[in-house]
C-alpha cells in the first residue's frame, strides 16, 4: 500500500513540478520582458506617421497607417499577404499583395492565388482603387514582393515568379523593358517550380540603374540597362556577410544598408576601394533590450536614423547610429516592409563609425528550436518574447506530465 501512495505522490511531483515549469518560464518573461512600445517617441512624433505592410500568419495580410505616437489611423486587409508599401505624391499608397480565390488564372486551375501591385486610396474609407496582377502556380515563394513608382508613372516591380525585374505602364498593362536573373545566373528549365533565386528586391538608384535583391545567393546586384550586372555585393556569398537579405536601402555609390535577415541583424556594408570587397562597417542584433528577429526593412532616414523592420518581434524601431532606441511601435503579426512618413526611402547618408551590439547571453539559438519557433510564427502570431528557452521548458514538462500521468494511471489501474 505504501509503493502505491509513493507512486501516485511522485505523479503528482511529477505534474506539479512540469506545471511551475511552464508557468514560471512563461509568466516570468511577460513579467520582466522588455516593451515593445516605448512612450520616447523621437522630437518629430507629431509630424510623421508609420506605413506598414504586414505579411500575417495565414489571411491575415494588410496595410497599416500608424501615427507618430504609434495609434493606428486606417487599415485594409484580410488577404494572403501584403509586402512593400510606397506612399504616393497624391496619398494614396502603392502596395504589392498576394490573394486567392481568384478565377481568371491562366495556365492554372481556379480557384488560383494571383500576386502583384495594387494602389489603395485611404479615405475616406481605405479601398483598393487599382490591380495589376497575374495567376501563380503556387503562392509559396512567388509573390511579388516590391514595386515602386518610377518618375515616368510606370512602375518598377520585381518579380519572383520568373526572377526577373521589369517597368511595367500601368494603363496598358506593358512590360516596357524587362531583365532576366537568367541573364546572369544558370537557370533551370522553369522557374516557376522551384524556388531557384527568391528575387525580393528591386529599387531605382539613378537614370535606368537598379539595386537588386537575390535573397537565396545573399547577393545584390547593381543592374543597368542596356549593360546587365555591372555590381555585385558580396561576389562569393558569403553567408557571415549577408544572409537571406530583404530590402536593401542604397547610400550612394560604395554604401548601402541592409536587413541580413536570416544572421537577425542590419548592416551596413561599405566597399573597400583597396580590395574591392563589400565589407561590415556597422551592424546591430538587439535593440531596446530586445534581440532582432528576422528583420526584413531597414531604411536610413534623412535625420540619420536607422528604421528597422523586425519581423518576427511584430515591432518597427526607430535607432540612432549608436544602436540606441528612439522609438519601438507594435505592429500587426509579421510585418514586411515598413517606411517612416514623410521621409519614404528617401536618400540616406553612410555612417562614418563601426558599432555593433552585443549579443547577450540568452540571445544565442538553438538550430532545431529555432526552426521549429520560427515555422510558428509562420503559421500563428506567437508573442515576441517566446523564445527557444520556452520550448525546451515545454519540452521538459511534457516528459514530466506523461511520466506523472504513467504513474498516476498506474495507480488507479492498481487500486481496481
Amino acid at each position: 500500500m505504501g509503493g502505491l501512495t509513493g507512486e501516485f505522490q511522485r505523479g503528482l511531483v511529477l505534474f506539479g513540478v512540469g506545471t511551475l515549469l511552464v508557468a514560471g518560464a512563461f509568466g516570468g518573461s511577460w513579467a520582466l520582458v522588455p516593451d515593445t512600445e516605448t512612450v520616447t517617441k523621437g522630437a518629430d512624433a507629431n509630424n510623421t506617421s508609420i506605413l506598414v505592410g504586414v505579411q500575417g500568419p495565414g489571411p491575415n495580410g494588410n496595410v497599416t497607417a500608424l501615427d507618430g505616437h504609434g495609434e493606428v489611423r486606417w487599415s485594409i486587409g484580410d488577404i494572403i499577404s501584403y509586402q512593400n508599401v510606397e506612399k504616393l505624391d497624391n496619398g494614396s499608397v502603392l502596395a504589392t499583395f498576394a490573394a486567392g480565390d481568384y478565377e481568371d488564372c491562366g495556365p492554372y486551375d481556379s480557384p488560383c492565388k494571383r500576386t502583384g501591385v495594387r494602389i489603395i486610396e485611404p479615405n475616406p474609407d481605405p479601398h483598393v482603387v487599382w490591380e495589376w496582377s497575374y495567376p501563380v502556380r503556387t503562392r509559396k515563394d512567388s509573390e511579388v514582393h516590391d514595386a515602386e513608382m518610377l518618375p515616368s508613372g510606370n512602375v518598377l516591380v520585381a518579380d519572383m515568379e520568373w526572377e526577373s525585374i521589369f517597368v511595367l505602364n500601368p494603363k496598358t498593362g506593358e512590360h516596357v523593358w524587362t531583365w532576366n536573373a537568367s541573364q546572369y545566373y544558370d537557370a533551370p528549365a522553369d522557374p516557376t517550380k522551384t524556388d531557384w533565386l527568391h528575387l525580393n528586391d528591386v529599387d531605382r538608384i539613378g537614370d535606368g540603374r537598379y539595386l537588386v535583391s537575390i535573397r537565396n545567393r545573399n547577393q545584390l546586384l547593381v543592374v543597368e540597362r542596356g549593360q546587365g550586372v555591372v555590381e555585385v555585393v558580396n561576389e562569393d556569398g558569403d553567408s557571415d556577410v549577408l544572409n537571406q537579405q530583404h530590402n536593401p536601402h542604397w547610400l550612394g555609390d560604395g554604401a548601402v544598408v541592409v536587413a541580413d535577415s536570416e544572421n537577425h541583424r542590419v548592416v551596413e556594408l561599405h566597399l573597400n576601394d583597396t580590395t574591392g570587397e563589400w565589407e561590415v562597417a556597422w551592424s546591430v542584433g538587439t535593440v531596446g533590450g530586445i534581440r532582432l528577429d528576422w528583420p526584413r526593412d531597414a531604411d536610413r532616414l534623412a535625420n540619420g536614423h536607422t528604421l528597422i523592420t523586425d519581423s518576427r518581434n511584430n515591432r518597427v524601431v526607430e535607432i540612432r547610429e549608436n544602436g540606441t532606441l528612439v522609438a519601438s511601435y507594435s505592429v500587426p503579426s509579421l510585418p514586411y516592409e515598413a517606411d517612416r512618413l514623410p521621409y519614404g526611402e528617401s536618400d540616406g547618408s553612410p555612417y562614418g563609425s563601426a558599432h555593433e551590439a552585443e549579443v547577450g547571453p540568452f540571445d544565442q539559438r538553438i538550430p532545431v528550436l529555432t526552426t521549429l519557433l520560427a515555422g510558428a510564427r509562420h503559421v500563428v502570431a506567437v508573442p515576441y518574447w517566446v523564445s527557444e528557452i520556452h520550448l525546451l521548458v515545454v519540452g521538459v514538462a511534457l516528459v514530466l506530465w506523461i511520466r506523472g500521468g504513467y504513474l498516476l494511471a498506474r495507480t488507479g489501474l492498481r487500486k481496481q
